[in-house]
């Protein structure tokens, strides 16, 4: 499931990262996102997630979420 619709305070695993867009992928891996990493949504806004990964808060837009898979 995409990480848009991940219930807030719950760590999940991300699965993978799926996007034909290499540089949203590179971004991503950046940030800490990547297979077997621990992720968790801490605040929903009108068009963010506010997510928490390897220890840092960061606020991603749909589109990055939508291609997280948990």
């Amino acid at each position: 499931m995409p990480l848009v619709e991940a219930e807030l305070d719950r760590e999940y695993d991300i699965r993978e990262i799926t996007s034909e867009d290499a540089d949203l992928v590179k971004f991503l891996f950046s940030l800490g996102c990547y297979s077997g990493e621990k992720i968790t949504v801490l605040n929903r806004k009108k068009n963010n997630l506010v997510i928490f990964v390897k220890d840092a808060r960061y606020n991603i837009d749909m589109d990055l979420a939508k291609a997280i898979l948990i």
